[in-house]
């Protein structure tokens, strides 16, 4: 059987984002696959401690707030927990977290701290790359 390896780039904040990523991530993570998500830059928001819960929608996408709350769409919360229980590989941007003075405590337990290397590390071997 086929071992698939996933290596996701999350580069931007928004609570869609957080959805395009932990939804791809965690579909991956279900179905056997590798899973590593890097964070970087706004990316950051979606592990930070605090700022994973209560992420921004997109500018005039405020109704979309409604049809999460109807659709039952787990929270950003939820889906880092089901995240980590998949043990998809969580890595924050060193070089970012220095340029916005964040330390590893700024964000949720259980991730890895690494620079651009470590990711392209992981990833060079991966059956898929994204970006979000």
């Amino acid at each position: 059987m086929d071992h698939t390896k996933v290596a996701i780039i999350a580069a931007n904040g928004s609570l869609f984002d957080a959805y395009k990523v932990f939804n791809v991530a965690t579909a991956a993570a279900a179905s056997d696959a590798e899973v590593g998500i890097f964070f970087t830059f706004e990316g950051l928001n979606l592990i930070h401690k605090e700022g994973h819960k209560s992420l921004p929608l997109p500018e005039g996408k405020e109704h979309f707030q409604e049809g999460f709350e109807k659709a039952n769409v787990p929270s950003i919360e939820e889906l880092v927990g089901i995240a980590q229980e998949l043990n998809i590989k969580l890595i924050a941007c060193q070089m970012t977290m220095d340029v916005m003075s964040l330390e590893k405590s700024d964000f949720i337990d259980g991730i890895e701290v690494g620079g651009a290397a470590s990711f392209i590390d992981y990833a060079k071997d991966a059956n898929i790359s994204l970006t979000f």
